[in-house]
Formats: C-alpha cells, sequence, structure tokens
C-alpha cells in the first residue's frame, strides 16, 4: 500500500458510491421499498462514504509524512472493511440471500480494527 494508492482508492470507491448511491435512490428506489431493504442499502452507501473520506486522509497525510508506514496497514483494514461490509449489505440487497447479512460483522470489524491501526499509527506524528 503506498499513499497515491491510498489516494486512488479514496477516487474510485468514492465515484462507485456515488454511482451506487444514485443508482438506488433513483433507479432502484421502488424495488428497495418494496423489499424493505432501502435502510440497508442506505447503510452500505454512508459506511462506504465515511470510510473513503477516511482513506483519502490518511492517503494525503502519508504523502505529507512518509515517515509513517503504519498508515498502509489502516488503509487495507479500511479497504477490506468497506469490500466486506458494505460489499456484503448490497449483495444481500440485491439477492435477497439473508445469510449474506451474517458477513457484514467481519467488514465491521476490520474497519474498527482500522480505526485502532490509526490510533497506533497516530503515537509517531
Amino acid at each position: 500500500m503506498t499513499a497515491r494508492l491510498l489516494i486512488q482508492l479514496a477516487g474510485l470507491l468514492g465515484g462507485l458510491g456515488v454511482a451506487i448511491g444514485a443508482f438506488g435512490a433513483h433507479g432502484l428506489r421502488g424495488f428497495l421499498e418494496k423489499t424493505g431493504r432501502f435502510d440497508t442499502f442506505e447503510t452500505a452507501v454512508r459506511y462506504q462514504f465515511y470510510h473513503v473520506l477516511a482513506l483519502l486522509a490518511i492517503g494525503v497525510l502519508w504523502a505529507a509524512r512518509p515517515e509513517l508506514r503504519a498508515l498502509g496497514t489502516t488503509g487495507w483494514l479500511w479497504l477490506g472493511g468497506i469490500i466486506v461490509f458494505s460489499g456484503s449489505l448490497y449483495a444481500l440487497v440485491f439477492t435477497g440471500v439473508t445469510k449474506l447479512g451474517a458477513v457484514a460483522p467481519i467488514g465491521g470489524l476490520l474497519l474498527m480494527a482500522g480505526w485502532i491501526s490509526l490510533l497506533l499509527a497516530a503515537r509517531k506524528l
């Protein structure tokens, strides 16, 4: 993981988040409301965006302070968390397979671990 990669991932996942969110709000709203999964969908998009902004922030910080290599671990944890947490919720919404919801807590743990990793990395500031 590098600062450049973190910033690029933030750009990619941020753009995808806008596209997915807009598609859900406009193109799929009826489907999401009919299936009762609109709140789940919004949670997936919201957590994706929170962590996209966090990825961008640590990418910029790491670019300014390259000695903070531990931010790479934070980035990997958040990337995994976005994929597992938001990804499992998106999959649940679109497939209706409720067992996929059981995977989301693993993604949540990765997101939390990323924040702890940031806490530890900040000791070197």
